[in-house]
């Protein structure tokens, strides 16, 4: 509710406290409204980074929708989540939203734990309409009479599960309510006056029950005359409007509408609420970045930042110490493609994030950007497999998970030479547990015939760029963090690793660490730890989860006490591997202690990195517990010695 009187001249965003208080105000005070709101936005992303042009671009659809609809029984479901900011604010977690993407604070997306108001939570794209209709069905069970409203951009709408979801809605006819926001500048020219007049005109009832009673009419006539009748209704209609796809699928469109103009998307919202049949979608164009001068100006509408000055725009990074994993990456693979003209690059709508865009600068001809499609991505690169070509698909490895039938069915079973660059392996901080690359090791893994490898360095990753280019017979992977490597030497000619054969880093004693990826540097670090304290230990990197290093496995079995497996993955992944070779072998027989750190099974929040990692028991002062444990000691840390 409002909560301070209406002679006040305090701003209007402080009297709302939720959307019940939107709504009690008059439409003429949604302008603004909505320059507070986009003020606040701003303010807030200023101080934790976050996904900032997205929801400036919503502002005043947020509020139209919250005016419009009745929050939180009728259900309003943001795809993906970057857009979601401002809807925080009015739905009670203003006070809040300072902590946003922080430890302990809220998410950067909408997640159904949080608030009433989300739903159903996001963070990858292309959901919100199945997620839409399977609320409406179960709206329709209960005999229920809300509303369900999905927001969906028009990026998403380039994967196939949107289509889907709009198929099955359209042969259900259930009542559903899909708005389509529209970024992509290219046709903003016709909205305006005339499309904004079309769309009040053909979300209305008049309009509605007219083309109701023409549809029953034709009924009577002759099939032929009925078709006819039908078809030409459809296209007067697309003519002024568009929408011919949308009205396929059995939507009904209506459309284009200024998303920034509240004139033009009341009435819209209100004709459409008021409506009974559907599926409706409406198509409202919005402006990426709207209303803030830096983000509007900015390559990307300022769709991801970090810290910021509010007056200035300016960004708050500190200078690298070393290159980040994606952009040496990106160098290899293109230090790879001048020697080998067959290398192509393929990635689904992340072309920056991936650094292919690096690659698609140097061989324009040869890098593909499918959309956000993995699973056509992945099946697209097994048909350039198929010719001969190289194909390296660069996904994240949360977004990967997506495309997993198309890995096995397409690739694997198969057998072709496609190589996986798996980027945001492990915990990835600020965007927690839907972006947390925890899953990847263990799903390729089990597949017959595939490479897997997981670097422990930027050298590392050269390295393993180079190996997966030469391999010709079967299918690789190789994974790798988000942020900045370590700053070692790289190597200026890459040679192939030998398939499945590690390394040993430090030689110790009683204690082997068997580390796979950049847990290695914890290692180290826990090594230092225990030779300290009169416990020096052999530290290894594995280097492949598959196939596994057996001489090596068996050496450190054999010559030590304790044998500590480490991984930035979930279980059944590198250590389990590793278990079962040391079972098949009869090498647990001996007394050998084992133990195998990985990933809990829990989702982990948002955090740091580091926080993260330490929360989830892979940092170095765990690892010097979990070696302790097996051999009935513990660490005195006031003197350094063992008990």
């Amino acid at each position: 509710m409002i909560v301070t009187d209406t002679t006040s001249k305090t701003p209007l965003l402080d009297r709302i406290a939720d959307p019940a208080a939107l709504r009690e105000l008059d439409d003429a005070d949604l302008p603004q409204l909505a320059d507070e709101l986009r003020a606040e936005t701003v303010s807030a992303v200023s101080v934790t980074g976050g996904h900032l042009g997205a929801g400036l671009g919503v502002v005043e659809l947020t509020l139209a929708i919250h005016k419009v609809f009745d929050t939180p029984k009728d259900k309003l479901i943001w795809d993906v989540g970057h857009q979601c900011y401002p809807h925080k604010i009015i739905t009670g977690r203003r006070e809040r939203i300072r902590t946003l993407r922080q430890g302990g604070g809220i998410s950067g997306f909408t997640k159904r734990a949080e608030s009433e108001y989300d739903p159903f939570g996001a963070g990858h794209s292309s959901t919100s309409i199945s997620a839409g209709l399977g609320m409406a069905v179960a709206r329709d069970l209960s005999d229920g009479d809300n509303n369900v409203v999905c927001v969906i951009g028009d990026g998403a709408m380039s994967a196939g599960m949107a289509y889907e979801a709009m198929n099955n809605a359209g042969a259900m006819d259930s009542r559903l309510i899909v708005i389509l926001n529209d970024n992509d500048m290219s046709i903003a020219p016709p909205v305006g006056a005339m499309s904004a007049y079309l769309a009040r005109r053909l979300s209305g009832g008049a309009y509605r029950n007219f083309r109701n009673w023409a549809k029953q009419l034709a009924k009577k006539l002759p099939k032929k005359w009925e078709r006819r009748a039908a078809r030409a209704e459809e296209y007067t209609r697309s003519f002024w409007s568009g929408g011919t796809l949308f009205e396929e699928l059995g939507f009904y469109y209506v459309g284009p509408l200024d998303g920034h103009n509240f004139d033009h998307l009341l009435p819209v919202l209100r004709n459409v609420r008021d409506a009974k049949e559907g599926p409706i979608l409406i198509h409202v164009v919005t402006q990426k970045g709207k209303g803030y001068g830096p983000a509007e100006n900015s390559d990307d509408k300022g769709h991801a930042t970090a810290r910021f000055n509010v007056v200035t725009g300016a960004q708050e990074k500190s200078a690298p110490k070393a290159p980040s994993y994606t952009k040496v990456f990106a160098q290899a693979l293109c230090h790879e493609a001048e020697k080998d003209d067959h290398i192509v690059a393929v990635t689904a709508a992340m072309p920056s994030g991936t650094g292919l865009d690096i690659f698609g600068e140097a061989f324009p001809d040869r890098c593909f950007d499918v959309g956000i499609a993995e699973q056509h991505a992945v099946t697209f690169a097994a048909g350039l497999a198929t010719q001969g070509y190289k194909p390296f698909v660069a996904i994240y490895s949360t977004f990967l998970q997506r495309a997993y039938d198309q890995i096995v069915h397409d690739v694997a079973v198969q057998n072709l030479p496609v190589r996986f660059a798996i980027d945001r392996a492990g915990l990835v901080g600020a965007d927690g547990p839907t972006h947390a690359g925890t899953f990847d090791v263990a799903y390729l893994s089990s597949l017959p015939n595939f490479v897997v490898m997981a670097a422990a360095d930027e050298a590392e990753l050269v390295r393993m760029v180079a190996t997966s280019a030469a391999i010709d017979d079967r299918p690789s992977a190789f994974r790798y963090p988000r942020g900045e490597g370590t700053g070692v030497e790289m190597p200026l000619n890459p040679e192939p690793l030998e398939i499945g054969k590690g390394r040993i880093m430090r030689e110790g004693t009683t204690v082997a660490l068997l580390s796979l990826g950049t847990r290695l540097g914890e290692c180290l670090d826990a090594a230092d730890q225990l030779a300290a304290q009169g416990l020096p230990a052999t530290v290894a990197d594995a280097r492949f989860a598959k196939p596994l290093d057996h001489d090596l496995i068996r050496r450190l079995a054999c010559d030590h006490e304790v044998l500590i497996t480490l991984e930035e993955g979930s279980v059944g992944g590198f250590g389990s591997h590793v278990l079962k070779f040391l079972s098949d072998e009869g090498l647990l027989e001996s007394g050998l202690k084992v133990r195998s750190m990985v990933l809990p099974d829990a989702f982990i929040d948002q955090d740091t990195p580091a926080a993260m990692y330490a929360q989830a028991g892979l940092d170095s002062d765990a690892i010097v517990k979990t070696v302790f444990a097996p051999l009935g000691r513990e660490c005195r840390a006031e003197t350094g010695e063992l008990a």
